[in-house]
């Protein structure tokens, strides 16, 4: 170590001491923001450098984090489930899709048979004629993705709706596009065709009960199609 670095680590030595004060402080009263670098080094009496590395010290302990261009937070970094959600289709399966939608889905529908407008329930009819009448892989998706949504936004509950959005994004991922085709033979479009307006139908009546058993055992004819298909049990995939 040279007679030049000696100063410098002392600094760096300080600035961490003195910030380590000044968190406890800003904790205590409240605060959730440090002030500036350079208001640091002034109030310190050190370099901005010795600054910096003291921060560095402090954000490896989890005491504070930054983000470029607003500034540095006292505590440690909150977390950023937009970004995990970018990276469920990579660590899901379909599997697990399913078991989420079996938990969601007929809670929604059963709240949409307590809350539906009737105009609402006109439009999923009409989503349903369109996943009916769909003659292509793009449109069956579109407009089934559709109708389900239609479903959980009568239900009028905006947490459950943003959960429905990050399941339905994780579904829609084109890794798994060709298996849920596979999925969609001549008896099961027919079948499915089938618990889209039972569904419809049990939510039209304000019937809670029937609304989330028809949904329930709409998703479980779905989950146990994939079953068979993941396991190589599907032969009919026309």
């Amino acid at each position: 170590m040279t007679q030049d670095d000696k100063p410098a680590q002392r600094n760096s030595s300080l600035a961490l001491e003195r910030l380590r004060i000044l968190v406890d402080q800003l904790q205590r009263e409240g605060s959730e923001q440090l002030p500036t670098e350079r208001e640091l080094a002034e109030e310190i009496g050190v370099g901005r450098r010795a600054v910096r590395r003291a921060l560095e010290v402090l954000e490896t302990e989890g005491r504070i984090w930054r983000r470029q261009g607003s500034g540095t937070f006292i505590g440690p970094e909150p977390s950023h489930p937009e970004r995990q959600i970018r990276k469920l289709p990579e660590v899901s399966n379909m599997l697990e899709v399913m078991e989420v939608r079996l938990r969601i889905e007929p809670v929604l529908a059963q709240l949409a048979a307590l809350r539906a407008t009737p105009a609402d329930v006109s439009a999923m009819r009409d989503l349903a004629d369109k996943v009916a009448g769909a003659d292509d892989m793009d449109s069956r998706e579109l407009w089934d993705g559709a109708l389900h949504r239609a479903i959980a936004t009568a239900a009028g509950n905006t947490l459950f709706l943003a959960l429905f959005d990050i399941v339905d994004r994780v579904r829609q991922d084109n890794a798994w596009r060709h298996v849920r085709e596979a999925l969609r033979t001549r008896e099961a479009v027919t079948l499915y065709k089938s618990q889209h307006v039972e569904v419809i139908d049990a939510i039209e009546r304000r019937d809670p009960v029937a609304a989330e058993k028809s949904m329930r055992q709409h998703l479980l004819a779905l989950q146990e199609r994939l079953l068979f298909q993941t396991s190589g049990e599907l032969s009919d995939v026309g």
